[in-house]
């Protein structure tokens, strides 16, 4: 909940500007405050009228409001809030604050203040994609601007792909996780979750049976605790959780470029079900030949992220957390999976078919450190996040 905390909320010029409206809303019902400052091209799609109707409070428009800079009002509202956010965040938008830029309210707003900021982007995807644009976001990330988004879709060009704003109860909940005053405050965490798929062809694929609910559980958890949350996702079934940054991937050497590229962060916990093989793709369709003969598939080994990160010499975390899906001999296997990775942790778990954990809503793990196992009893997934969470979090204090 958000009771007492004010934001300031600067709404872009794009289509989902509509969507902060509903925005604005949410936070007052969380039982926060909202200072709405529309740009010039937002206002093309919301009007300054609608926005203060719901936020109950003055709308800013202009840099030159003699009445409000007369008492150095841009300053003031840039470091009275507790959260800066940027709803829709604009290409033009992010580029002015990766490049220090001040021509107008917003971006002074965003130059001047010393409160943290969280963006929700929203562009057309080939925008997204540009070169240019994702050097800004790497900026900016580097800058520690918190992102939420952008998601996959539909867009209003009529183009599908990444680049639709998140949905405002999504951002509700990252804007609630960073002001969350928890243990992990300040601190970062990346999580993977989910499975791989290593395309044979255009239509197949190796994978592992994950639906990648133990690692969203796991980083909506942490997120609560007041982390930033990198969570680096394969082609899971069940959605990414609100309130953290979201990679999307497919294979296994994607996840660890995804990885790589969220470091530096303060621990890093592996939860996704990496397919060890790979093959090296066909570019059409393998057919049956006649032959009663099955293609021969060259396997290839994939990397192992978390003996890559465990054992880095540099800009290693100070917490690195695996995971053992194990058949037999799950404990043995798994602290032997420890010592030979070089992590810190290893969270095993039996997931013969009996036990109905791969795939299910419950998990019974054995988490493994260098001082031994301790046995947890089997709870749903929720529950072992909430309680591994705060593990981590008493490992980091």
């Amino acid at each position: 909940m958000l009771h007492g905390k004010r934001i300031l909320l600067i709404i872009g010029g794009g289509i989902a500007a509509f969507k902060s409206l509903e925005l604005i809303r949410l936070i007052r019902k969380s039982g926060g405050s909202v200072t709405p400052v529309l740009t010039r091209a937002a206002q093309e799609f919301v009007t300054p009228l609608s926005a203060s109707a719901l936020a109950a409070e003055k709308v800013y428009t202009s840099l030159f409001d003699l009445t409000d800079e007369a008492e150095m009002g841009h300053i003031e509202l840039s470091r009275s809030a507790d959260l800066v956010v940027v709803a829709p965040a604009t290409a033009d938008l992010m580029a002015k604050m990766a490049g220090g830029h001040a021509d107008d309210l917003a971006s002074t707003l965003l130059l001047a203040t010393d409160t943290p900021v969280l963006v929700a982007p929203a562009m057309n995807v080939r925008m997204w994609l540009n070169p240019a644009n994702q050097r800004n976001v790497a900026t900016l990330e580097a800058d520690g601007v918190h992102r939420i988004g952008p998601d996959e879709g539909d867009m209003a060009c009529g183009e599908y792909g990444p680049g639709r704003m998140s949905e405002p109860a999504d951002i509700l909940g990252a804007i609630e996780a960073r002001l969350a005053d928890g243990p992990l405050t300040g601190q970062h965490v990346v999580v993977t979750s989910g499975p791989t798929h290593e395309p044979i062809d255009p239509v197949r694929y190796i994978a592992n049976r994950s639906s990648g609910a133990q690692g969203t559980a796991l980083a909506l958890a942490l997120s609560g605790l007041g982390a930033r949350v990198t969570f680096v996702t394969g082609p899971a079934s069940v959605p990414p959780p609100p309130g953290v940054s979201v990679v999307r991937v497919e294979t296994a050497n994607e996840m660890l470029a995804a990885v790589r590229s969220a470091l530096p962060a303060d621990a890093a916990v592996f939860a996704a079900a990496v397919a060890d093989w790979h093959v090296e793709a066909a570019k059409g369709k393998i057919k049956k030949d006649g032959s009663g003969k099955p293609p021969t598939l060259k396997l290839s080994e994939n990397p192992d992220i978390l003996a890559t990160v465990s054992q880095m010499k540099k800009g290693r975390p100070k917490l690195v957390v695996g995971f053992a899906a194990e058949t037999d001999d799950v404990v043995a296997n798994a602290t032997a999976k420890r010592k030979r990775k070089g992590c810190d942790w290893i969270v095993a778990n039996d997931v013969s078919p009996e036990t109905g954990i791969m795939g299910g809503h419950e998990n019974a793990v054995t988490v493994i450190d260098a001082e031994g196992a301790e046995e947890w009893p089997r709870a749903s997934k929720e529950q072992v996040a909430r309680r591994l969470a705060q593990r981590i979090a008493d490992a980091l204090a």
